[in-house]
């Protein structure tokens, strides 16, 4: 099978050199040389169509028989292919009117969507007998033999791709009339000429960043730029540090100083991320938050009011430094419970004492905190003896 497969360059010459091309200088003494630059990457986008196209041809053809395999008959298909699409390229322009007068659907004009339709158009044709009226065309064997066969044709480099560009580039003047796509300019000398390439859009250029092979057209330098893998670019997240867009996402998230993080504090509230060079920072600047969102955690059903009175306890009851040791909400929790274990039981004003005692009952919230008039008043003896036993203590008293 592999040696059904050459390198043959048998098919027809398609006479595209880099040298200038003379035109028949037409009866007013018009421009002579023609240009003959073109897009650089819709040629390569192009000539990349052939091959899958060849290879359904060559799969479809072959099909249900015994004495031919894809490989057999792959020069000849390839040949025939060459013939037909630069045909139907040529014929274009008269297509393309008739087309626009015959057909309700918008047909699309971009030269590789022309030619990409010439090559299905051709392998189509090339279906034999078993394929039209079996179910060959919907079946996975197919395309998997497709695929193989592509595989087995690159690797055998059985129609190498700068072959391929050179009809590619016909194709491209043919059905390219808006001549958006290659350069249309004629000079009277081959001087001018020259002059032109110099200066061309079209003119062919390689990336200038290291480990990047693109080439494109003069034109396409700037779009080339802002997308090139290769090219070394300042951190997205604004370290200091210079990165290959390709590995720009890998630094992001692993290890840029300038990477967000959850606070350290998140479970209890703080909702805030931060760059993981700045964490100790935001721990230092927003202590007394966290000290609020613990206390918050602490007493779940205090005013937020009565809350920040116990902050400023708090602060003035320690220094900041040694709260500023707490590196975690375990450890500033009790850092804050030893404080207020020092402070005694949180003031809580009136008329929240009274929404909690309605609440709750005024056993279970008395066992926890004190009003302000609690604290003013100070420590109330509280007698555990019955009533009746206070009375008789009370007549004893006034009899002596």
């Amino acid at each position: 099978m592999m040696q059904e497969l050459s390198t043959i360059n048998d098919l027809p010459a398609t006479n595209v050199e880099l040298e200038p091309e003379k035109i028949e200088d037409g009866k007013d003494g018009g421009p002579s040389f023609h240009c003959k630059l073109y897009s650089t990457e819709l040629v390569h986008k192009i000539a990349q169509v052939f091959i899958p196209g060849l290879a359904t041809a060559c799969v479809d053809n072959t099909s249900g028989d015994i004495f031919k395999i894809p490989a057999s008959v792959a020069a000849d298909v390839r040949k025939e292919m060459v013939e037909y699409i630069t045909q139907r390229s040529e014929n274009f322009v008269a297509e393309s009117v008739i087309l626009e007068g015959g057909q309700d659907g918008q047909v699309s004009d971009h030269p590789y969507d022309i030619i990409s339709d010439f090559v299905d158009d051709f392998a189509s044709s090339k279906r034999n007998l078993f394929s039209r009226v079996s179910g060959w065309l919907l079946s996975e064997k197919r395309e998997d033999k497709i695929d193989d066969f592509i595989q087995e044709m690159e690797i055998n480099g059985f129609w190498l791709v700068d072959k391929r560009e050179t009809i590619a580039q016909n194709l491209l003047k043919n059905v390219d009339l808006k001549n958006e796509h290659h350069c249309n300019m004629k000079f009277h000398t081959p001087e001018e000429l020259e002059a032109h390439v110099l200066k061309c859009s079209y003119r062919s250029m390689s990336c200038i960043h290291e480990g990047c092979n693109a080439i494109f057209c003069a034109s396409q330098v700037d779009k080339h730029d802002a997308v090139c893998p290769f090219k070394i670019i300042p951190c997205e997240q604004n370290c200091s540090d210079m990165i290959m867009r390709r590995e720009m996402d890998r630094h992001c998230i692993t290890i840029c100083p300038m990477k967000l993080v959850s606070c350290p504090f998140y479970a209890v509230g703080c909702q805030s991320p931060v760059p993981h060079c700045k964490l100790e920072q935001h721990r230092s600047d927003d202590l007394h938050s966290h000290m609020l969102f613990v206390l918050q955690s602490i007493h779940k059903e205090v005013s937020m009011e009565d809350l920040k009175r116990r902050l400023e306890q708090l602060k003035d009851a320690s220094s900041s430094n040694n709260l500023a040791l707490a590196r975690d909400v375990r450890s500033l929790t009790s850092a804050v419970k030893d404080l207020e274990a020092k402070l005694g039981p949180m003031e809580i004003s009136r008329k929240h004492h009274e929404d909690l005692e309605a609440e709750h009952g005024p056993e279970e919230v008395g066992s926890k905190s004190k009003t302000p008039e609690d604290v003013e008043s100070g420590p109330k003896e509280v007698s555990s003896k019955p009533p009746e036993e206070l009375e008789k203590l009370s007549d004893k008293g006034s009899e002596m």
